[in-house]
C-alpha cells in the first residue's frame, strides 16, 4: 500500500490518488457511521426521517442531540452512539491523515539516510587513512 523505506518517495501524481482513496475510505466509514445512526433513531426513539437525521448527524458532527428522547432504549442508544460517534471521528481522522503522515516520515527518513550516505566515508578511503 504504502511505498517501503528502500523506495523512492512516491510522485506527486501516486501520492493524490493515494489521498482520494484513503479520503474515500473515510467518507464511507462515515456514512455507515449516519446510516447507523439514522436508523437508530428512526427506529429506537421513534423520529420521522428528517428528525433521525438530523440528531445523527449533530451527535456524529460532536455537537449534541437535538430532540427529546423519551424512552430509556433511546437514551441507551444516543448514549451508546455518542460514544461509538466519538471512535469514529478518530478512526476517521487517522484514515484521512495516514498517506500525509507516511510521506513526512518517508521524507525525514531519505533526508537521514542521505545525511549518513555523506557522512560515512567509502571503505577505500577507509582504508587509505588507516595507519
Amino acid at each position: 500500500m504504502f511505498e517501503s523505506r528502500q523506495h523512492p518517495l512516491a510522485s506527486p501524481h501516486v501520492f493524490l490518488w493515494r489521498v482520494i482513496r484513503f479520503v474515500c475510505v473515510a467518507a464511507t466509514v462515515a456514512l455507515s457511521a449516519l446510516a447507523l445512526g439514522v436508523l437508530g433513531y428512526h427506529y429506537i426513539a421513534a423520529f420521522g426521517w428528517l428528525d433521525s437525521l438530523l440528531n445523527a448527524s449533530m451527535i456524529l458532527g460532536g455537537m449534541g442531540p437535538v430532540g427529546s428522547l423519551e424512552t430509556d432504549a433511546a437514551k441507551l442508544f444516543a448514549s451508546f452512539y455518542a460514544l461509538f460517534s466519538g471512535l469514529v471521528f478518530i478512526t476517521v481522522m487517522g484514515i484521512v491523515l495516514a498517506p500525509v503522515a507516511h510521506r513526512v516520515l518517508h521524507v525525514f527518513h531519505l533526508d537521514t539516510e542521505r545525511d549518513l550516505e555523506d557522512s560515512t566515508p567509502r571503505s577505500d578511503q577507509a582504508r587509505d587513512r588507516e595507519p
